[in-house]
């Protein structure tokens, strides 16, 4: 009976470890199951960004003239707005697919591996106490056996000893011999007894430490296990829902981004764009005078009476002969006029002469902006091209002034042509001017264009003063205005003299407007420069004016020019505090 008890004790313990593994490879399952459903949900979010930001790149503006021309509607630069704000929309989905990854995949993973090697140690100790405990059993059972077989031996050895005492017709050294094989049976029974007494004492210290020491810490160990593994799923699905909260104060300012960008939309400011945009400065038709055909001298039994007195109308009405007009009627269709298509495609001849009388003048306004802008530029790159020579002509050892002459001449010759161009297209200008149709006859001015056939003024406003808040153009052109280009374009002339450009001769000591910081050590072996360590702090006395040389002063003595590109400036209005305080 304690033999079946302790066999069904044990199988039920099997069972138990068979369904604790059971239970725990489920467990480890359903962990990588969860893993597999967030990486699937992170490689979601990342194609769903892709197809925001290619979407947002698909309808970018393009860099082309339509392009540029639509963003000025505010309509077009909402949309614009809105593209860039859905691009920091697709960001914060893909920030989404980079937390779910870091804080909930690669941290999933891990932790599987360390829950799979746990589990393997869990199972090989409880299996090994499991083999311990059978083995000692099985010890015990052997003892046991050979217990009982001593015992069936000794008690025969002892039977037939008797019988042979009995029987007078036994030798008594058969007697002898029987009664010495009874005495050893029955101490090998004694053997055996005090053997199985010691395995049973053994087992049963070993199955006390098996059933309440060692196979409940290894049980309590399997339900840290699962427990931390339980615990481990929900602080992960919790980070699944945070990681999507974190974002959604930047996804509404995405939306709200959006939002305002379509309340910034005007609908009026965008029709008075187009309004400006094709405004054609034409003048409108005259009345159609009454032709009466009531009156019998006057009528004809022609069919092609009407066409005749069409003709003559025509002829008469020549105030509105020759104009052109954006729409043109012809056989109950509207289409473009050509001078229209030609404004919107954008071609057309270098005076613009194809486009309406005010896209023209803008178009020509624009023009000679652009050029002006031009000669401005070549003008200041020539100013600082002259004070290079003239520093160069005081300081041989800086450079050969012979060698700034050709690029001088080069562009002496790029000014005069842009001269002409602007003269050319000042000529196209006011020529536009003089034909525009005013409003009223207080209204009406004439532009007086002037040919200067000397290089002599060239306008630096670029005459942006003609345009008047009624739509007129007057010649209201302020003299102080003009930039005056050198009448003397020769290479080889020397800057203009300047008391702040003289080299160290001014006897009053010029101010500083800034400080510096060396970037790089500077020798300054030339003349007219000033050595420098690198980290050294200046004063900044005279800012670089395109010849690459900045003027510096070291205190009240030391004072001269060092590279620019040698030094970090920092131009403030309390130049000598900030240079203390440092």
């Amino acid at each position: 009976m304690e033999k079946f008890e302790t066999l069904v004790k044990e199988q039920q313990l099997k069972d138990q470890f068979d369904n604790l593994e059971k239970h725990t490879q489920w467990g480890i399952e359903f962990t990588e199951k969860y893993t597999k459903f967030v990486k699937e949900r992170s490689e979601i979010e990342v194609s769903y960004a892709k197809q925001i930001r290619n979407l947002s790149k698909k309808y970018q503006p393009k860099k082309n003239s339509r392009e540029e021309e639509e963003s000025k509607y505010t309509v077009c630069r909402a949309f614009q707005q809105t593209l860039s704000e859905l691009n920091d929309y697709a960001g914060q989905h893909e920030l989404i697919s980079e937390n779910l990854t870091t804080q909930i995949i690669n941290e999933l993973s891990r932790f599987l591996q360390e829950l799979k090697s746990e589990r393997k140690a869990h199972f090989h100790e409880g299996r090994k106490a499991q083999q311990q405990i059978e083995s000692s059993w099985k010890q015990l059972e052997s003892s046991k056996k050979r217990f009982e077989r001593d015992c069936k031996e000794a008690e025969k050895a002892q039977q037939y000893f008797e019988k042979m005492d009995a029987d007078i017709n036994v030798t008594k050294a058969d007697v002898e011999k029987a009664r010495q094989h009874a005495q050893m049976r029955q101490q090998m029974m004694s053997d055996s007894k005090n053997e199985y007494s010691s395995y049973l004492q053994k087992f049963n210290q070993e199955q006390n430490d098996h059933y309440y020491t060692h196979i409940p810490s290894v049980f309590q160990k399997l339900q840290d296990m699962e427990e931390r593994r339980i615990e481990k799923l929900g602080v992960c699905m919790k980070t699944f829902a945070d990681v999507d909260r974190q974002v959604l104060p930047i996804v509404d300012k995405c939306l709200d981004g959006m939002v305002k960008a379509a309340e910034s939309v005007e609908p009026k400011t965008d029709s008075n764009q187009v309004v400006e945009s094709y405004k054609s400065g034409f003048e409108p038709p005259g009345d159609v005078e009454f032709e009466d055909y009531g009156q019998a001298m006057k009528r004809t039994v022609s069919e092609t009476s009407l066409s005749n007195s069409r003709e003559v109308k025509e002829k008469s009405t020549g105030k509105s002969k020759g104009k052109l007009w954006p729409f043109i009627k012809n056989k109950n269709k509207i289409t473009l006029n050509s001078h229209v298509r030609n404004l919107i495609e954008g071609s057309g001849p270098e005076d613009f002469s194809h486009l309406p009388p005010e896209q023209r003048r803008k178009k020509l306004q624009g023009k000679i902006d652009d050029i002006n802008k031009d000669i401005q530029k070549e003008m200041d790159t020539r100013d600082g091209l002259l004070k290079m020579k003239d520093v160069y002509a005081k300081n041989p050892q800086m450079g050969d002034p012979a060698s700034v002459d050709p690029r001088l001449a080069e562009i002496g010759q790029t000014i005069e042509k842009l001269q002409s161009e602007v003269q050319k297209f000042e000529g196209w200008l006011a020529e536009v001017e003089e034909r525009m149709p005013s409003k009223s006859d207080s209204q009406r001015r004439s532009v007086i264009y002037e040919t200067q056939n000397s290089t002599t003024a060239v306008s630096n406003n670029c005459a942006q003063d003609r345009e008047s808040p009624d739509g007129s153009y007057t010649e209201e052109q302020n003299s102080e205005t003009q930039v005056k280009a050198s009448t003397n374009l020769n290479p080889t002339t020397s800057a203009p003299e300047n008391d702040d450009d003289d080299e160290f001769d001014d006897e009053e000591t010029l101010p500083t407007i800034g400080t510096c910081k060396a970037l790089y050590p500077f020798e300054g072996k030339n003349e007219g420069t000033i050595a420098i360590a690198e980290g050294e702090l200046l004063y900044v006395i005279e800012q670089d004016k395109g010849d690459g040389w900045t003027r510096v002063r070291r205190n009240e003595e030391e004072e001269g020019y060092v590279p620019t590109t040698y030094i970090e400036v920092f131009l403030e209005t309390n130049a000598k505090d900030s240079l203390k305080s440092a």
